[in-house]
């Protein structure tokens, strides 16, 4: 095998490794909160609106933060709940871009002012993205 080929497999393999204890965690944490929450707050927090839901899917995703892959192990484990596509698509998009829980970390490091910008034009782009994504798929 070409040498480059082999270092690519490799890595991935690393990758893998390393996202396995995550995603385990993860799926293990769905299936408690399948166990200890209601079926009914999910209906409850999302009610279909077309323009609520994203605000709403987009406040969860900044506030919880995490990382891409376990976001569409969420996301589609929202969806099974029967939560809109565009409220788990604006809770996918602000889940990875805007950060609440890290901003004092982020505020220290690149400045108050460019971290908060940075988390509010996020945030109103997760909604954007998510309106028009679920728009021009015809859903």
């Amino acid at each position: 095998m070409n040498q480059k080929l082999k270092e690519s497999v490799a890595n991935a393999a690393k990758a893998l490794g390393n996202s396995l204890p995550v995603l385990t965690g993860v799926i293990l944490l769905i299936g408690l909160v399948n166990t200890l929450v209601p079926k009914s707050i999910y209906s409850t927090l999302f009610s279909n609106n077309f323009l609520l839901d994203p605000i709403i899917g987009s406040g969860l995703g900044s506030i919880l933060t995490g990382n891409p892959v376990t976001s569409y192990v969420l996301g589609g484990e929202l969806l099974l709940q029967g939560v809109s596509l565009i409220a788990v698509t604006a809770f996918i998009v602000s889940w990875v871009t805007v950060g609440i829980i890290q901003l004092p970390a982020e505020a220290t490091l690149l400045g108050k002012k460019f971290a908060v910008a940075r988390n509010i034009i996020s945030f109103i782009f997760s909604i954007i993205v998510a309106i028009t994504t679920v728009f021009t798929m015809g859903l």
